[in-house]
């Protein structure tokens, strides 16, 4: 992989902002961003900005993306499952920390444009499926760990229902980043940080 200044200088400023899992700096390493936003968008690739990606959706700053990741503590053997592909960048850092990625997108243009992106990169392991995240994914559940890509007004019991024993769920509801565990039948949640994912406008979610 050739050097990418815009690059290295990113995982530097996350490493600084706390980042601290060397798991999760080199998948973002080997996920570079500038694949992931509109050609005319490549010069704030790496900035710490919300990018438009088309059909209403964004891809939020590098931080929100390293931040949920890192709280998601994925391994290998786990079964992941993010709703709202977007740009596809989420995913993409994802399937070097797991091998089993599963994604649900209901916009069919991001899911296509999302494919030429994964194969540029070599990303193989990310399974899409066209529907409605609200509703998960029911035939692949359980799952070891799901992080929703937009913003919620309420627990999504729906896709809680799919972790497996031991999983672990992130979302934002009501602007603040929680974190749903379920050890073993009963799901217990821990409101994480304030996070303005800039997700809800017009009644339109935004994507990771």
């Amino acid at each position: 992989m050739s050097i990418d200044p815009g690059l290295i200088d990113m995982i530097m400023r996350l490493r600084g902002r706390g980042i601290s899992s060397n798991d999760v700096l080199r998948a973002i390493e080997l996920s570079p961003r500038r694949h992931f936003v509109p050609a005319d968008q490549r010069a704030s690739a790496y900035g710490d900005v919300n990018i438009p990606i088309g059909c209403g959706q964004t891809l939020p700053p590098p931080m929100t993306s390293a931040l949920m990741v890192q709280m998601l503590d994925v391994r290998p053997d786990h079964k992941v499952l993010t709703l709202g592909l977007g740009s596809g960048y989420l995913a993409a850092i994802l399937s070097h920390m797991s091998t089993r990625v599963y994604t649900v997108e209901r916009y069919k243009t991001l899911i296509s444009e999302t494919k030429d992106r994964f194969k540029l990169i070599d990303v193989h392991t990310v399974v899409t499926r066209h529907g409605d995240g609200r509703y998960g994914w029911p035939g692949q559940a359980p799952f070891d760990r799901i992080v929703l890509g937009y913003a919620l007004r309420a627990e999504p019991e729906a896709v809680l229902a799919q972790l497996a024993p031991g999983g672990v769920a992130l979302a934002v509801i009501d602007g603040t980043l929680t974190r749903f565990e379920k050890p073993r039948t009963k799901i217990t949640t821990t409101e994480l940080l304030p996070l303005d994912l800039d997700m809800i406008e017009a009644g339109k979610s935004k994507t990771l």
